[in-house]
């Protein structure tokens, strides 16, 4: 099993697609749809099918050995396009 992945959420939610997509356990957005409809991906220890399920803080992805621990961006966190 691979090390966990960290994601950073940007806004309240990202859909399990994107996510899949932007941590890129799949090369792109057709085949990240596919893996989630072929049953591939749980949320939190389940089984999940859709593909535009919203995902918030605390919520644990898993596809294909990988797990990822979704986290809500720190009140310090630079903005988006702002630099450290």
């Amino acid at each position: 099993m691979r090390a966990p992945i960290e994601f950073v959420l940007r806004g309240e939610y990202i859909t399990l697609d994107a996510l899949i997509k932007a941590t890129g356990l799949a090369e792109s957005g057709g085949r990240a749809k596919a893996l989630v409809a072929a049953g591939h991906v749980q949320v939190d220890g389940q089984q999940e099918l859709r593909k535009t399920c919203k995902l918030r803080a605390g919520q644990v992805v898993a596809l294909e050995g990988a797990r990822v621990h979704i986290h809500a961006a720190s009140p310090h966190a630079p903005a988006e396009g702002e630099c450290r």
